[in-house]
């Protein structure tokens, strides 16, 4: 027989097996450095998450999992667990005690050093002082007097300390500490840093002064606690899940009202991603997160209140100059956003503005006339007319026959409105009160 009829065949998948087959259920184990899996180990018993918060709260800070979405297929082996915490029920099924929490993992070798408590009985250390029978061999010049022997509760001496000199170095203390935080607030750009600047708030933020917006946040502070966030797993998986914060299970470092600050920064100053990256000291993909999150949770929370005004409430509030125009409802004009040129030119030539020679969104925007804003309208491509946008934006609902719109000079809508129409031209050369609507409305446009 040759050589090669002397080599047998053998079946390399079936003879260079790792690990042996016994379930065919694959569920495996999320603790960070453990690769138990059922499908190769039927030993093993796997426990899902609990459904209390504050209990599953502890089980995230257990595992040592930051920024981990839970579901229903996440669950933990049982070898994390003590024993005295799994019981088996007469089916012979393993499960865990009300309050278990997985505590033994790879890091502390799987054993949980325990300490002695205060009151428990701890044995004495061995000393090396002579037995009775052998203090009578010692010589009496050797026995120590009594009076010499200190007394186990000895009074402690008296330290005197300088009053002025304690004084002073008391308020020292409190002024570097003082000069610690100032540099605190410094390092760190936050909107505590700004909170005394209403010039930076109004930079920042567009709200008029750190009141206003504590008043804004007082509003909504209760509803963030409920908010769903878009997490990096969840824009994969197109999930999204509601998350109840908490110090443990916060996703990010920042706290909600900083957050809020980062969202109003991004939308104030058009600074970049990686800019507020750096600022806030937290990753880019974080920041994008932030921004998606936030804008959600506001059109969600903010778009469906109804900031219309009734015609006897802008009467109410009528500035002196409009007594020629009493029945102004609303002034109305429309403004462009610069948006990504898109890939198609189908959808370029529908985006394409010729005004601004870009690509941009158009939203038609109305202002009472005491300067407050009433109505924004959805967002249209740019290459729509401004008759166009008004006749789809749904004003002509809330308008009626015996109330009047002001528009700008070129806003053609005389055949659409039902009311009358005031044209007036709010350019800076006009009347006092043609400049101030019009520094408002460029202000409320911006």
């Amino acid at each position: 027989m040759s050589v090669a009829g002397e080599r047998k065949k053998y079946n390399v998948r079936g003879t260079f097996k790792l690990m042996k087959t016994v379930a065919g259920s694959k569920e495996h184990c999320c603790v960070p450095r453990c690769s138990a899996s059922s499908r190769y180990n039927s030993v093993l018993s796997f426990h899902r998450f609990p459904q209390d918060a504050s209990l599953r709260a502890k089980w995230l800070h257990g595992i040592r999992r930051v920024q981990f979405t839970v579901t229903q297929h996440t669950k933990v082996c049982s070898r994390h667990f003590e024993e005295s915490l799994i019981r088996t029920t007469a089916k012979g099924k393993r499960v865990l005690s009300r309050d278990a929490v997985p505590s033994l993992f790879d890091w502390n070798d799987y054993s949980v050093k325990r300490r002695t408590g205060v009151w428990e009985r701890r044995p004495k250390p061995s000393t090396s002082e002579p037995e009775p029978e052998d203090i009578e061999d010692v010589p009496d010049e050797a026995v120590p007097d009594e009076e010499a022997v200190p007394m186990e509760h000895e009074a402690r001496p008296t330290v005197c300390v300088d009053k002025e000199e304690y004084e002073r170095m008391k308020s020292e203390i409190e002024a570097l500490r003082e000069q610690l935080q100032t540099l605190h607030l410094k390092n760190s750009f936050g909107l505590q840093r700004f909170a005394s600047s209403p010039e930076d708030i109004r930079f920042y933020t567009r709200f008029p002064s750190y009141k206003h917006l504590m008043a804004f946040w007082s509003l909504i502070e209760s509803a963030t606690s409920k908010m769903i966030r878009v997490t990096s797993r969840a824009k994969r998986a197109s999930v999204t899940s509601t998350v109840t914060e908490s110090p443990v299970t916060r996703p990010t470092k920042l706290l909600a009202i900083d957050e809020l600050f980062l969202f109003l920064t991004y939308l104030s100053t058009g600074c970049t991603q990686r800019e507020l990256a750096h600022r806030f000291k937290i990753h880019r993909a974080t920041v994008s997160r932030i921004i998606v999150t936030w804008a959600n949770f506001l059109y969600s929370l903010l778009g469906s209140v109804c900031f219309w005004m009734s015609p006897a409430a802008v009467k109410a509030n009528l500035p002196p100059e409009f007594s020629a125009y009493s029945d102004t409802q609303v002034i109305l004009d429309c403004t462009e956003l610069r948006c990504q040129t898109p890939s198609s030119l189908v959808l370029q030539s529908e985006v394409f503005s010729h005004y601004k020679s870009h690509c941009t969104f158009k939203a038609m925007v109305g202002m009472s006339p005491h300067g407050a804003l009433t109505f924004i309208s959805p967002l249209f491509e740019g290459f729509m007319s401004d008759k166009e946008v008004f006749r789809q934006s749904g004003i002509k609902n809330l308008l009626t026959h015996n109330t009047a719109i002001m528009v700008d000079k070129g806003f053609l809508v005389d055949d659409l409105a039902p009311g009358n129409v005031s044209v007036q031209p709010l350019s800076s050369r006009g009347p006092k009160w043609q400049r101030q609507m019009c520094w408002k409305h460029s202000q409320l446009l911006a």
